[in-house]
């Protein structure tokens, strides 16, 4: 073959296009399968690394004595009056402060390059996200078991019984795994770990202290009890209490159970869409 035509058969052949395969869709049965095997990962990670449990194990009965004994005199005249109104409310303090653990450990992963190898991976979009906050429902439980003794052993005497106890920690653990996707989206959208906590914090705060978790809303200005009646853990708290004390289930469980699946709603697709876009 001469020149020219080794010219000629090389300018004819067209260029290789590179074909980019579209990513396989993931049907509904194996994002679950994959979710848990991220909640399974978080879970090992949480036996590797002890300090995750700290904040669930010590910070419930610090607060349940601290809170107890500074307002329980002044709020209802005793310690033993106060507890039937301080424990639901230290239950809801303890797991909306353990959700925000959830968003700072997830822009630590997305920070050290871990959900850069997720990404590579045939697996929905969703699941690295929903694990650990599957994960996280063990740090719920134990935030809220731990808070539960310490009022028992403090001389709390819930009147709704096992059924109201059991009923109000699983109302709770909800209402955390629900907030868990705000400090979620939080965490796909801050640039580091230290602003995610510090931006949670401002978010949790006045949600919790602003609120009827310990005291009665009667005895605030009008203008702070307006923002306290609408204020959605004030309605999870009041639901608490009902379900504790009395055994009985009042419409504001149904406004709590609403109040999260909104949230959910609105921010599990943001959580989503903000970590597509980061990666």
């Amino acid at each position: 073959m001469t020149t020219a035509q080794l010219e000629t058969s090389t300018t004819a052949t067209p260029l290789a296009t590179k074909v980019v395969q579209p990513r396989p869709h993931v049907g509904t049965r194996a994002t679950v399968e994959q979710t848990f095997s991220m909640a399974w990962r978080a879970l090992m990670k949480m036996r590797r690394n002890p300090e995750q449990l700290v904040d669930v194990m010590v910070l419930p009965i610090v607060f349940t004595v601290m809170f107890t004994y500074v307002f329980g005199g002044a709020v209802s005249g005793s310690v033993g009056r106060y507890l039937p109104l301080i424990i639901p409310g230290i239950l809801a303090q303890t797991v909306l402060t353990a959700c925000v653990a959830t968003g700072t450990q997830l822009r630590e992963d997305m920070d050290k390059g871990v959900f850069d190898r997720f990404r590579s991976l045939p697996i929905a979009r969703i699941a690295p996200l929903a694990g650990p906050m599957v994960a996280d429902l063990v740090r719920y439980l134990i935030a809220s078991t731990l808070t539960v003794l310490v009022g028992l052993v403090m001389g709390y005497r819930p009147g709704g019984g096992v059924f109201g106890v059991l009923a109000a920690v699983l109302l709770l653990v909800i209402t955390g795994w629900s907030m868990a996707w705000v400090f979620t989206w939080v965490g796909t959208v801050m640039k580091s770990a230290q602003s995610v906590q510090g931006t949670s914090m401002m978010i949790m705060f006045p949600l919790t202290f602003l609120s009827n978790a310990f005291v009665p809303a009667g005895s605030m200005p009008g203008w702070l009890r307006a923002f306290v009646d609408v204020n959605p853990v004030s309605h999870v708290v009041t639901a608490a209490r009902d379900l504790m004390n009395d055994g009985s289930v009042t419409p504001e469980v149904g406004w709590a159970l609403l109040g999260c699946a909104a949230v959910i709603a609105i921010f599990a697709p943001l959580s989503v869409r903000s970590y597509r876009r980061k990666l």
